[in-house]
Order: C-alpha cells, then structure tokens, then sequence
C-alpha cells in the first residue's frame, strides 16, 4: 500500500498533508497520489497542476486526489483535468470518510465559510521532526485586497487551548524538541472562543502545562494583534524563541492601504523597537510583496528601506502575482519586467541584512537544535552548521567561526 502525498506552500499545508496521509491510511487506500494544493500565488496553483501532471507519468495506475487551497478556491479547474481522480475540499479534506472506501463524488467541496470548527489530527498523523508544527487556528476575518486564502480555508476559527496542549504533549511525547505554533493568522486566536482569551495566554499555557517541551515558536505573526501577555511572555519565558516572523507585505503607507492592511509603517517600527526591549536578543522575519499594482518608484524604496530600519534578518519576498477574484487583480498592474527588478532587488537587500545579522553572531556561543546532517537551528531561526554531524534533535553548545552568508559555521 503505497500513499504519496506532494505538499506545496505554508506550514499549516505540510500540517494538513500528514492529516490527509494518516487518514488515507485508515481508509484503506491503496494506491493514491494526494496533491496538496496551495493558492497564495497564481505560480503556487501552476505547480499544483504540472505535479498532477507528474504524478500520472511516474505513477500511471494510482487514484489521483487534489485538495488544498486551491482545490477549495478553483475545483472545477482542477476536476477538468483528465489526470484527477478527485478534488476534496477544505472541510472534506478533514473527514475520514472522504478517505474510506467508495463510491465518492469526482468534487467534493464545501462553501469554506460555513465551516465552523477546526478538525484536530489523527494520533497517527506522523509527526514532523524535530520542528513539528501544531496547527492552532485556520481561516482568516481580514480581506487584504491581494489575498484569496479566505475563500480557500473560510473565517478564522481557533483551536480549543485544551485541544492545543494535547497536541504540542503528543508531539513531545513522538519526540519533538520544538513546537511551532501555526496557522493563517495566529494572532487572531481565541476571539471565537468562550472568553476570547489572546494568543499570550494560550503561550503561557503551554509553557506551563507541557514543561517537557524545550521550545515554543510562534509562525508568521499580524504586527497589530501582538497582546500585552504576549510581549510579556517573550520578555519572561526563555522557553519561547526570540523569533517573530511579521506579515508586513509593504513598507510604504498607500500601498498598506491598498493592500487594505491594518498596520501603518509606523506601527511596525513601533513594534520591532518593542519586541528588542522586551527580548534584545530577537530576530525579526517577514513577508514583503514586490510590485504591487500602483507601486511607484518612492513607494518601493520604503518597502526596501522598511527591511534594513527594522533589521528584518529573514526576508521572504514574494512578486506580485494577481489572483482573479480580488480587488487587487482589478487595479492597474505593473509590468512583468518591472515586478521581476523591483523582487530581485528586495532579495538583494535581504541577503546583504542576512550577511549582517550572521556578523553580529561570529563568536557568540549559541544553543542550537540539530536538524541532522551537521545543520542545526538557533533559537532566533538562525541556520548553523556544524562541524560533526549530531543526531537531530539534539541541543548542543555551538561557537560561531565563519559565516557563509546564509548559515553561520561552528566549529
């Protein structure tokens, strides 16, 4: 019995593709290529489609499934081509009898804003280590103009603390050293929920309740929904990463404003200057979009200029890519040639602050988390390479030497 499943985009994707993996399990398949799609990006949904391509090339007899975001959001699209089996929604996706034996529609997929609850994995779902990822919300309540994910996971829905500390225990118990708390937009989870108590006292939790747990990381953050008990959990609990991944997608005023997000330029600065009195030693990642639609020449250099005067170390930058449906598709676009410069020239900027914020750590005894294969992770994210090979998931103390310009060296 044989069950391949091919992930593309977020961690809450590679989450959701081990839940579909035990649960094609349980169900009996037998011969089956699951295509978890991811939408974010118009090239996200074009690799979906060539790998259902290519799994009907390397495997000519197996059932074809394609679920994820993209699925949700186009499956006729996806139902269309010849190679699918099946197109499994969102809320599908998390039942176990769309996985069980047959007969079952070639599209299966709900409304995504009528779900209501977060389905939490199978105890057999494998865990993915040593980072392993606890999913503690999905959906989203915002409607950036650039961004089709709500209609691809619904409303924002939080996952019950309880339910939250059995998991991050079940991933400690299969061995995990860090947990990584995720979702689409975590900084919004316990509004739906009796008492709406805030990410912070979800943290302080289970810092307090699984004390088997050496780290606890926060994925991509809302720079405007940080709460009070969170900055003071980053000040107090060494358990929790020095790390905060911020979803900023612009260092310009207008264009925030036509992305139709909540922070200003300003309110980002404010933050990052927060969190470094809060926890000094804190690295800062983020999402930045190159080329937006009415992006002029001044605005992009503020996004540019945004990444070095907040010392973003970790930079993900993302050419615009319009997405039909969205208000952003309908304003007035920037040329191809012109979004491809305007990207390279953020990763170029972005590579010179990596270079900076791996100087600054060059002789700095640092505890790592080894991944295996002689890399190793920092608290603050920061990939290090280890002289000998140590077996993942172990802590070890690591001297910086040398840096290559994406990782630090130890000898």
């Amino acid at each position: 019995m044989s069950v391949d499943v091919v992930t593309f985009g977020c961690r809450l994707n590679a989450l959701d593709g081990e839940t579909v993996r035990a649960l094609a399990h349980a169900g009996g398949a037998r011969e089956m290529t699951i295509v978890n799609s991811c939408a974010v990006t118009a090239e996200a949904t074009r690799q979906a489609r060539a790998a259902v391509r290519r799994a009907r090339r390397e495997r000519p007899g197996a059932e074809i499934v394609v679920t994820g975001c993209a699925a949700q959001i186009e499956p006729e699209r996806f139902a269309a081509m010849p190679e699918v089996s099946r197109v499994v929604g969102a809320a599908a996706k998390a039942r176990p009898e769309s996985w069980g034996a047959g007969p079952h529609a070639r599209v299966e997929v709900d409304d995504a804003l009528d779900a209501r609850s977060v389905a939490p994995p199978p105890r057999e779902a494998r865990v993915l280590l040593p980072r392993a990822f606890v999913q503690v919300q999905t959906g989203c309540d915002h409607r950036c103009t650039f961004c089709v994910i709500p209609f691809g996971r619904g409303a924002a829905r939080s996952t019950p603390a309880e339910i939250v500390v059995a998991e991050v225990r079940r991933v400690v118990e299969r061995g995990a050293a860090e947990a990584v708390l995720t979702g689409v937009d975590i900084t919004s989870w316990g509004d739906d929920l009796p008492g709406r108590s805030k990410l912070g006292a979800l943290v302080r939790r289970i810092l307090r309740e699984v004390p088997g747990l050496k780290r606890l990381r926060l994925s991509s953050l809302d720079a405007v929904e940080i709460d009070d008990e969170l900055m003071r959990a980053l000040a107090e609990e060494e358990r929790l990463a020095p790390h905060l991944h911020l979803s900023l997608q612009s260092g310009d005023d207008m264009i925030l404003k036509r992305m139709k997000r909540r922070h200003s330029r300003a309110d980002a600065l404010r933050l990052v200057e927060a969190v470094r009195r809060a926890r000094p030693d804190a690295a800062f990642g983020c999402d930045v979009i190159a080329g937006f639609p009415t992006e002029t020449d001044a605005m992009f250099e503020n996004s540019r200029r945004l990444l070095g005067e907040a010392g973003i170390a970790y930079a993900h930058v993302f050419p615009y890519s319009p997405r039909p449906g969205t208000p952003a598709a309908r304003m007035p676009q920037l040329p191809g040639d012109v979004i491809r410069s305007r990207a390279a020239a953020l990763r170029e900027t972005s590579h010179d602050l990596l270079r900076r914020h791996l100087d600054a750590r060059i002789g700095r005894p640092i505890t790592v988390l080894s991944e295996g294969r002689g890399v190793a992770r920092a608290a603050d994210f920061t990939t290090v390479r280890l002289a000998e090979d140590t077996p993942k998931g172990a802590f070890v103390e690591a001297v910086p030497t040398a840096h290559d310009g994406r990782a630090l060296i130890a000898a």
